[in-house]
This record gives structure tokens, sequence and C-alpha cells, in this order.
């Protein structure tokens, strides 16, 4: 076999654990057909009968003929996440954010991924620009979905040149395949002001609306701009009378899109709505928030489920359950600046069923990156400290868990939560912003104070 895939660890009381597998051995085949990435695994094991060729760590080869559900697992996890390695972005975009960050970070905070496996998988966003038709093929075939695209803009020319790719704009016509074939997609446009904004964004909004409802939804974000910006293309902020405009050129979609296909399609990230002064959509008109990750509905979804944790907490203080005067806590609260009256609006809703907490809140800015960049998850932790440092901040501090690396307590400048509970001596707290952590912390009874 050319393909062989590493096994880094099985899961014990599983399949391959009650057949033998271990660490170190190889995957070869599964039912005699070479194994090319997690895709063809993910596809092959689904069977309910299937023929496992695994080489043992001695060389020898062991046939292991499997029973079981469609839906088990074999319990196998490889040494790459995805048994090949990952694609990199073969773009030099204008907009790029990575391209924006200083030296010495973490490598991994360098790596542009543009990988369709990774948008089956994890929902990263891709440009089709890499894609051959094996891939879109495979996709088809695997009836993988959602695909996540970084469209920019239906105008071939401009995407050319927004993507500083000459092949950016024919890569498009993938997603004609892809519609075709009903495999499901979302659609994102970063809105860079004087390239793809007015005229742009309405044309690229018809465009796509053409590909509804198998295209479910469509993303406006403002491109993010740092200060380290030396020597890129020369972008502007997006200012109030271009969130304005934007927002007209997505309702006048909203409109064609609930006409026609019941879906309102198009949505504007959180902070278009804030740099236009706009108040945020209610609930139903995010589809079920099929963005959340590109920061569309974030701040409603938030909101709302912060007035469920209120609610709950009114019952159970009308049901005796909690009696709100023997509760008593002293915390702060820091998050980004684009959030900050959202989380003091809904804090304050929770906090003022309980008279003895008392709470403080800190916008943070971002003088890392520059203070253009205005959400929670793009602080890092010397931010926090330099702004905080000498601050009476009690003995907890809640911060939200989007500052986090995904599986590791560290931000983005490798600053731990142990080293921000020394240098601001609390008890630091990562929460999740649906209400009931906050809840579960004012409640905790060993945090009573």
């Amino acid at each position: 076999m050319d393909r062989f895939h590493i096994i880094k660890s099985v899961e014990k009381g599983s399949i391959a654990d009650e057949m033998g597998v271990e660490a170190g051995d190889a995957l070869l085949c599964i039912d005699g057909m070479e194994v090319e990435d997690v895709l063809d695994y993910r596809f092959y094991i689904r069977s309910e009968q299937l023929t496992v060729l695994i080489q043992k760590k001695d060389g020898s080869q062991w046939e292991l003929d499997i029973e079981k559900d469609e839906s088990e697992d074999l319990g196998i996890e490889f040494e790459s996440g995805l048994m090949d390695e990952y694609r990199s972005c073969r773009n030099k975009c204008i907009f790029c954010f990575i391209d924006q960050m200083p030296a010495g970070m973490r490598n991994t905070l360098y790596f542009k991924d543009d990988d369709s496996r990774l948008s089956f998988l994890q929902g990263n966003y891709i440009t089709l620009t890499n894609m051959d038709d094996h891939d879109i093929d495979r996709i088809i075939r695997y009836r993988m979905s959602p695909i996540n695209i970084s469209v920019q803009t239906t105008n071939p020319e401009l995407r050319c040149k927004m993507l500083n790719n000459r092949f950016a704009g024919e890569a498009l016509l993938k997603m004609k395949r892809l519609y075709e074939a009903g495999i499901a997609m979302n659609a994102q446009i970063v809105l860079c002001k004087g390239v793809n904004d007015n005229k742009e964004l309405a044309r690229t909004l018809c465009d796509l609306l053409e590909y509804a409802p198998v295209l479910q939804s469509v993303s406006v974000v403002p491109v993010g701009l740092t200060k380290y910006r030396e020597g890129l293309y020369p972008l502007e902020p997006i200012e109030k009378e271009d969130a304005v405009c934007a927002l007209n050129i997505i309702n006048d979609i909203q409109k064609r899109a609930m006409r026609d296909f019941g879906i309102h399609f198009a949505h504007a990230s959180d902070e278009i709505y804030i740099l236009a002064g706009e108040e945020l959509p209610p609930a139903d008109e995010y589809d079920d928030y099929p963005q959340l990750e590109n920061g569309v509905g974030m701040l409603r979804l938030m909101s709302d489920e912060y007035e469920d944790a209120y609610h709950m907490v009114c019952n159970d203080i009308t049901g005796k359950k909690i009696d709100p005067e023997k509760v008593s806590k002293t915390f702060s609260i820091a998050t980004g600046v684009l959030a900050v009256s959202y989380v003091k609006k809904a804090t304050d809703m929770i906090c003022s069923l309980f008279p003895n907490v008392r709470y403080d809140i800190y916008g943070i800015k971002n003088r890392f990156f520059g203070e253009k960049i205005t959400v929670a998850g793009l602080l890092t932790g010397t931010d926090i400290i330099e702004q905080l440092k000498g601050k009476n901040l009690g003995r907890h501090l809640l911060i939200p868990e989007s500052m986090m690396k995904r599986d590791e307590r560290i931000f983005l400048d490798n600053v731990t939560v142990s080293e921000l509970e020394r240098a601001l001596q609390v008890h630091v707290h990562i929460v999740k912003s649906n209400g009931l952590d906050l809840v579960d912390f004012i409640l905790e009874e060993t945090c009573y104070e």
C-alpha cells in the first residue's frame, strides 16, 4: 500500500481495542480500498460490515473482519487529524488577518489553511482556489455539508484582485457544481471599503441568491485592520455610513429571500449593526444562527440566553429554591470593547436579583493589534494585565471563553490563565456567554464571600 496511517491512540473498550489494535500500529486499507485521508476513513467505516487491514509494529499484518452499527466508531485516533498534510492557502488576500500579525507569536497562528476537509470538520471557510475536480467529486460523493466558502465577491476580475490569485475568479464556478449536487453551503463576504462594497456588494448578494436555498446563508463582516499593515494594500476601516449602506443592501436581499425561499439568507455581523448605530434584529431573523462563528447574531443570542437564565433564577427564587439575600459576591468582568454594553445590560439583569452581589465590567482596548480591533476573541493576556493592574477587581475575574485557545487555557500572546491570576491576584473564571455560567458562578457556594 502506498499510503498508511500511524495510529496515535486507541480508545479503551472500543472495537479497535477489543480486536488488539494498539498505538503505533498502522492502518493500511479498509475493504481493500486505500484510505486517502479522514474523509475516506469516515466514509468507509460507516459500513456495518467491513474488513480492516492493520500492520502491527513488528511488521505483521492483521486482517480484521468487523460487524458493528453504522454510527459506531472504531475508536482509533491517528497521528494526523486529517490523516494527510494540511493544505495551506495559495492566495495573498488584501484583507488577510494573518498578514497583519506581528512577529514572535506561536507558529500555529501564522498557518493559513484553505482546506475543504477543515470546512466540513471544523467549519473553516475556504476559497476553492486550491481544489481540483477530484476534491469536488469527493465532496459530492460523500455528501459533505455544509461547505463554508469565502466568496468576497462574484465579480471574477475583482475576486482575482482581492485574493491576488489569477485563478480566483474561475474557482467560483465550483460553487455551481456543489449547488447542482445539492451540497449545503454557507458563504462569507469580508467587506472592504471602496473595494467590494456598495454596488459590488449588491451584485454579489444578488448573484449568490441564485444558489439559495442550497446556499443557506451569506455573512457580511467588516474587514479587521490591525496596526501592522506596513506594505499591505491600503484599506480603510468601515465607518458608520458604510455600515448603514451595507445594511440597506442586506435588508433588500433579505426581503427577496424571504419572499422566494422563506429564509433571510443574508446576514450582517453584529459589528456592522453597532457601527451603523442600529438595533440588533430579533432571534427569528437569524435563521437558527448558521454563522455564529463569524460574529453574526452572537450578541442577540447572548442577550436572549441571559434573559432565559434570568427567568430561570426568578422561578427558583419564587419557588424558595434560592434565597437571594444569602448570596454574596464581588467580581469583575473583562470583555472586548464591542460587546461591553451588551454584556453589562445582560449581567445587570441577572445581578439585580441578588442585592448583595456587586460587579464591575471593563472593556479592554486592544493595544496589541490596535484599537480598531474590538472583539473579545482577539484580546491578549498582556492587554488585560496592563489595563486591569491596580484596579479593585474583587476576588474573581470572569473572561469569555472566546479569548482562549480552543484546547488550552492560553491567550494569543501565550500568556496563561495562571500568569493572569498571579499578575492580578484574582481567581480567573472562563465562562460561556449563555448566562448559565454566570448564574452558576454567582450561586457556587465555594465562592461565597
